[in-house]
């Protein structure tokens, strides 16, 4: 239950503190942290608009798209706390649940019956294909080290303390940090600044989305944000330490990644489309090097002299 706390805690300022860091490092005055609050604020008191090419699919899609993160969220736990829905193998569940939620949104555009969101929904199931190995890979690899295969296990005995371990730990970060960029349709396969709809991947999708449904999607993005946030810091702190140093230590993790993205997203170009599927692949490799050196610490795989 802590986790979940804290993780609705940290959506709330996640995006503004990505907006703001952007602003700093191109000099720009910019929007307060708690902007994206008010704008989801504004949008939540307005109705929606939809279209009457649109069926019952487009209506329920932003709903069940947030639910289904809500869903995955309940399955992460804190460091040592217990998720309030733990069970072995239950980061296939979380990982299905994330694709319901994107599958939802693929179709919802589909359902507009627009050419450009119809564009943007193929590039979006392209890239969650390609993404997808990455991520299991990744997921399969930390449950091998541990031996375990729930969440709750594998954080609990997931400890980066050996030389050989840093090297894995940094890997694991910075893959998990790449993964959230690509789900979140951030730099470097998507730019939420863009309004070319050539160019556009998610924002495209979302065109006729308006009002309340807008809002959804907002939540989603933040609440999506902070989740893979908890994963990186649930990898990373000990569950050695008092609680209230853990506390401290998930909310310190929590802004240092809203601080990355927004300085990733500063001094990072956007990939060329063709380009892309080639950036996703490579995550897939580096997850496979962590799956390999994870073979050979637990002497699944002998490497002959």
């Amino acid at each position: 239950m802590l986790g979940t706390i804290l993780t609705v805690f940290c959506a709330l300022f996640f995006v503004g503190i990505i907006n703001r860091t952007k602003s700093i490092f191109s000099g720009r005055k910019g929007p307060g942290i708690l902007q994206p609050l008010k704008d989801i604020y504004v949008l939540l008191r307005k109705g929606s608009v939809f279209s009457t090419s649109t069926s019952f699919v487009f209506q329920i899609a932003s709903s069940i798209t947030l639910a289904s993160i809500i869903c995955a969220m309940f399955l992460l736990p804190f460091v040592n706390e217990k998720a309030i829905i733990s069970f072995k193998g239950d980061f296939l569940l979380f990982a299905y649940l994330l694709a319901v939620g994107k599958f939802f949104q693929i179709i919802s555009a589909l359902d507009v019956g627009s050419g450009f969101e119809g564009m943007g929904a193929n590039r979006e199931a392209l890239y969650s294909m390609l993404l997808e190995p990455a991520f299991f890979i990744l997921l399969a690899s930390v449950a091998m080290l541990t031996g375990y295969t729930s969440f709750y296990e594998i954080f609990s005995h997931l400890q980066f303390t050996e030389n050989y371990s840093y090297i894995i730990g940094i890997l694991v970060v910075y893959v998990f940090v790449q993964i959230a960029m690509v789900e979140n349709s951030r730099l470097p396969v998507d730019d939420p600044k863009t309004h070319l709809e050539l160019t556009m991947v998610h924002e495209v999708m979302v065109l006729d989305n308006s009002g309340f449904d807008m809002a959804l999607a907002h939540i989603g993005t933040s609440l999506k944000f902070v989740i893979y946030g908890n994963i990186i810091a649930n990898c990373l702190i000990s569950t050695q330490l008092e609680w209230f140093y853990q506390i401290g230590l998930f909310l310190a993790i929590q802004f240092g990644f809203a601080v990355c993205v927004g300085y990733l997203e500063s001094f990072r170009a956007r990939n060329k489309m063709m380009r892309n599927p080639q950036f996703l692949l490579t995550l897939t490799s580096i997850s496979l090097i962590i799956f390999f050196i994870g073979l050979i610490i637990t002497s699944k795989l002998v490497v002959n002299q």
